[in-house]
């Protein structure tokens, strides 16, 4: 069977039965505000039984040219199937490292402890797996006529990287929403460097996304954040990846950092299609990590999964994430509750020290990563997660975006930050003994 012979649309997320073509420009629900899902038909996917699926997906997997060669585009039916691939508009993303960390393991007594790292991507970061599929979806949209003339998003760095970057690709105009002086400079010069209108705002964040949303209620600009369903189906296949990276034997626990909350949305997503086709047989629990200082999602976990209390994020060194009113709270939750999910927070010396433990073994990790590591480390000291589980956490950006958060932890700079494995490089003359001395111990 081809891609065409299977179909997907807008469908509300709360149930209400509103549906919509791919082609409209429509982001929540006109009937009950709800946030919409793309819907597959499942029976349609069905029919392709669960062994072809998996074999089909290996030999993609191997391809050299594009569209396989993106690890999206390899599940081309599981995505956006009825997209001419034609109209795909790739940088290769996908198909991304599962790093062991052994020793990080062995130290919290776990069985297996794997870093999926979706920062080694076009721009460094897994927004690239949401953005190559919204960006193709405008592509379509506009070679059928559809009047989009720009898209835009606000941002805290790594999605208006990727925005900016696709649309380049594509030849479509993009603006980007930044809360100044709050994005790393290597963050920053992304969107600048690929063209983008760059809108560097005085306001946080959720400011920035407030606008956004006010903005693009003008239909000729289109919205590519995250509350965009589109996105989700490309992120989704993070899940889909990193259950074919095992075999297609889930871990027993998935840790996920956790800003406007898209990404656990659309992994649990990856999981609930792989479940309903029969390609894996189990869920893994799912862990949702939050940085202490912008943590709402936390606040309503220990309340029972209260209602969102939004609330005004603090600075913190997992700027990614520094989001006091998450769009996609919603969908989470439902995610964590359908996955028997836990949420965890970590303090920025936690985050940092978690960060540098894992580059130890060879990483690069992201303040975000260092968010989810954090929590790993005090879920399994609290005995929420079994020793001799199997865990895989989500690498959702890499290192180089963020230099000074790396040099400050090895200076010993970062304020609230107590440097466990700082490794700072040793000053010496240049002469023979100084360095004999300096490789006594080594």
């Amino acid at each position: 069977m081809s891609t065409s012979d299977f179909q997907a649309a807008y469908a509300c997320s709360e149930g209400c039965g509103y549906r919509a073509s791919l082609l409209e420009v429509v982001y929540r629900c006109p009937r009950c505000d709800g946030l919409l899902e793309v819907a597959h038909d499942v029976e349609a996917l069905r029919s392709v039984p669960a062994e072809e699926w998996k074999r089909r997906f290996a030999q993609r997997f191997g391809s050299s040219r594009l569209p396989y060669a993106s690890g999206v585009w390899g599940k081309h039916e599981w995505v956006y199937p009825q997209l001419p691939a034609g109209d795909i508009v790739s940088l290769g993303e996908g198909r991304v490292p599962l790093k062991p960390l052994p020793r990080m393991a062995a130290e919290l007594g776990l069985a297996s402890l794997d870093l999926k790292e979706c920062g080694v991507s076009p721009t460094g970061s897994f927004k690239d797996w949401g953005m190559t599929v919204l960006v193709s979806a405008v592509k379509h949209m506009r070679a059928r006529g559809v009047p989009i003339r720009a898209v835009a998003c606000a941002s805290t760095g790594d999605t208006s990287a990727a925005l900016s970057a696709y649309c380049a690709a594509a030849g479509i105009p993009s603006v980007v929403f930044l809360p100044r002086n709050k994005v790393s400079l290597s963050q920053l010069v992304q969107p600048v460097a690929n063209g983008a209108r760059v809108l560097s705002l005085d306001t946080d964040f959720d400011g920035c996304m407030k606008l956004v949303q006010q903005v693009t209620r003008d239909a000729g600009l289109y919205l590519a954040n995250s509350m965009n369903s589109l996105r989700i189906e490309g992120q989704k296949v993070v899940a889909i990846e990193l259950c074919q990276d095992l075999d297609w034997e889930p871990p027993d626990w998935v840790v996920i950092p956790g800003g406007n909350l898209g990404n656990a949305s659309a992994l649990g997503k990856g999981f609930e299609l792989m479940l309903a086709l029969g390609v894996i047989t189990k869920r893994p629990r799912i862990a949702v990590a939050q940085a202490q200082r912008a943590n709402p999602l936390v606040r309503s976990f220990r309340g029972g999964f209260a209602e969102l209390v939004p609330m005004q994020a603090e600075r913190t060194l997992a700027s990614a994430i520094q989001i006091g009113n998450p769009v996609s709270f919603r969908r989470a939750v439902r995610i964590l509750k359908a996955f028997n999910g836990v949420v965890e927070e970590a303090t920025e010396s936690e985050l940092a020290n978690a960060a540098a433990r894992a580059d130890r073994e060879g990483t690069f990790t992201c303040p975000h990563t260092g968010v989810a590591l954090g929590a790993l480390e005090k879920l399994v000291a609290q005995g929420v997660i079994a020793r001799g589980s199997r865990v895989a956490v989500v690498s959702t950006a890499h290192g180089l975006k963020f230099p000074d958060f790396k040099v400050g932890y090895h200076q010993g700079a970062l304020a609230d930050v107590a440097s466990r494995f700082s490794n700072p490089p040793i000053d010496l003359p240049a002469n023979l003994d100084a360095v004999r001395g300096a490789l006594a111990d080594f």
